[in-house]
């Protein structure tokens, strides 16, 4: 039986699953009877992880609701913490993931009297919540808890509780009266099996089957389709691209995987979209419709559990509302097998010559390691079922590109929102949503700066509970804002602006050290290999801290004549030009060279 409001939230969490809460004290929400009080009293069901910022808890929330596809919780005081909660969850939001925030308020006799940390937090979360509900009486709570979570877990959306703290400590009252203006709500929700009517999915066979050059992107939705996705592909005769979210889709060892789409995508993916005559997109926002086939050119088939996210970037022939795996398995037994082999064929040829190709980039000379080494050394030393947390910048140019994931590793990063910062939380977060498993985080010293380095704190606060103690964080030290400093070059023609763009130098392995955590650092190519092996090695978690040029472009796919003429632009003026002209050599090079260059 609950005592308190604060014992109540806790219970009532329980009930509907929630077992570990990521969140900040304060005072609006931490009084000895208040939810933080109830906290404590409830260790035995519901673990609180204290993070070293709010925004933290919300970007850990959102990894949770990633790694495992349960609701993720973060809780904050008042006011600043209430705020600081706000770039977390819009990240949440912009990748559809179900969270709920828990922030306290000033006592409800204050509020509307300019109080202190007085914030109106109705209208602060009302853009990116789905559901947010102030409790004004005890009475309200269960059914204001009951409708968050199920709001958060049928519609995969954000909800937000905003508890005032007088309220927290009063009597829980667990069943209202019955009597006028009282709610009944109960816990428990169960997603149904949604699967498109017989007709369109006829209609959408009929599409696929009559193409002769099917092309498949995949994002977050088919994370659960792995099988699915394969069989349609092999059916097809289709490649497979593969949106940033959806890398772990499927697995890069298959020679029609083309690997990622965009800027930041492949070279077979990008040939593909442009000579495809189908296109099958299947639970993917995928926004750059640029890196899509032109409009016309294709006939297009999506899936999507999500009805508004039908249609958005390509105009689609047919458009079927479900899940990946469910409406696939429905789709198979429509399509016909394709005889001819000479597209697959083809992919499979763009797909080796591009493998081929990175491999050199990876090894051509830079000043003092090639970035793209470290991330090609990487892939072949994965531990089976590691989980990555990649963050924001140009690190996840190489992350994109170069890694190579197998059957049963889980990927994810900020995808929508795209927010630096996120990679460390986000380790964090999928080191307790599982914690027998490796993690590795991918960061680069921009956001390591930003906010990484304290969260190495709370690694090192809280390493030692998890069953297994691998988690490998890389850092690409380059001392710049690397992937705006090329983004200036070649999409504005600025030169890079020493002033903005300049990372003050930092030792990660040392202050690795300093945490009683492991670090290492490698400024040597040759010795990239073995330092990961002795990072994987480690009886704790590493900073592995490598040395990067960060004058090592990351060429996209495709460039434009336009993107060609801003790089030549802001070559005048440019501070590091001699570097950055060798190396943009080196790389366009190394299509042509039989060596690394």
């Amino acid at each position: 039986m609950a005592g308190t409001v604060g014992d109540f939230v806790a219970e009532r969490l329980f009930q509907w699953g929630v077992r570990r809460i990521y969140g900040y004290p304060g005072d609006g929400i931490n009084g000895i009877n208040g939810v933080m009080g109830a906290l404590d009293r409830a260790q035995d069901k519901i673990a609180f992880t204290q993070v070293r910022h709010e925004e933290m808890a919300a970007f850990m929330a959102c990894a949770h609701a990633k790694y495992t596809g349960e609701v993720g919780v973060c809780l904050a005081t008042s006011g600043p913490g209430a705020i600081h909660l706000l770039n977390g969850l819009y990240d949440a939001r912009a990748d559809h993931m179900p969270v709920v925030a828990i922030v306290g308020q000033q006592a409800r006799a204050a509020l509307g009297g300019h109080y202190q940390q007085e914030v109106n937090l109705e209208r602060l979360f009302s853009d990116v919540c789905a559901y947010v509900q102030q409790v004004s009486v005890p009475a309200q709570l269960r059914h204001v808890i009951d409708r968050a979570m199920r709001i958060a877990k049928a519609e995969r959306k954000i909800a937000c509780i905003i508890l005032p703290n007088d309220i927290q400590e009063l009597d829980a009252v667990e069943v209202p009266p019955h009597a006028h203006g009282t709610i009944h709500s109960g816990v428990g929700y169960e997603a149904p099996r949604v699967v498109p009517e017989t007709a369109t999915l006829r209609h959408a066979a009929e599409v696929l089957n009559a193409g002769g050059k099917v092309a498949m992107l995949v994002g977050a939705g088919a994370l659960q389709a792995t099988d699915e996705v394969l069989e349609v592909a092999e059916r097809l005769g289709a490649g497979i691209a593969k949106a940033l979210l959806g890398k772990a889709a499927v697995p890069d060892e298959f020679p029609f995987v083309t690997g990622s789409i965009g800027l930041l995508g492949t070279e077979p993916s990008w040939k593909m979209m442009q000579e495809c005559d189908t296109l099958l997109m299947v639970g993917s926002g995928f926004p750059y419709s640029e890196f899509l086939p032109k409009e016309g050119a294709a006939r297009g088939v999506q899936i999507d559990r999500d009805p508004a996210m039908l249609s958005l970037r390509y105009p689609m022939e047919v458009n079927l509302v479900g899940d990946a795996a469910a409406t696939l398995r429905a789709l198979l037994p429509l399509l016909e097998r394709k005889p001819d082999t000479k597209w697959r064929d083809r992919i499979a040829g763009w797909t080796q010559d591009w493998w081929t190709l990175l491999e050199k980039r990876a090894m051509t000379k830079a000043d003092p390691i090639n970035p793209q080494r470290v991330f090609w050394e990487l892939s072949p030393r994965l531990p089976d079922g590691v989980i990555i947390a990649a963050d924001s910048g140009s690190s996840t140019n190489w992350y994109a590109r170069d890694v190579k994931l197998r059957r049963g590793m889980m990927a994810s990063l900020s995808g929508g929102l795209a927010s630096m910062g996120s990679g460390m939380p986000y380790a964090i977060g999928a080191k307790y949503a599982h914690p027998g498993r490796p993690v590795v985080a991918i960061v680069g010293d921009g956001a390591m700066q930003m906010n990484g380095m304290n969260e190495l704190i709370t690694v090192a606060k809280y390493w030692k509970e998890w069953e297994n103690h691998q988690l490998v964080v890389l850092v690409l030290n380059n001392r710049d804002l690397n992937q705006v400093t090329w983004e200036q070059r070649v999409m504005e023609g600025d030169p890079k602006f020493l002033g903005s763009q300049s990372v003050p130098d930092f030792s990660y392995a040392r202050f690795a050290d300093m945490l009683g955590l492991k670090g290492l650092m490698v400024d040597d190519p040759a010795l990239v290999g073995a330092a990961w092996d002795e990072a994987f090695a480690a009886a704790r978690p590493v900073v592995l801290e490598a040395r990067t040029d960060p004058n090592v472009p990351p060429l996209p796919p495709h460039i434009t004549l336009q993107q060609a003429k801003a790089f030549m632009s802001s070559m005048f003026g440019e501070p590091e030009l001699g570097s950055v002209l060798k190396n943009t050599a080196r790389q366009v090079m190394s299509r042509v060279l039989p060596g690394g260059g």
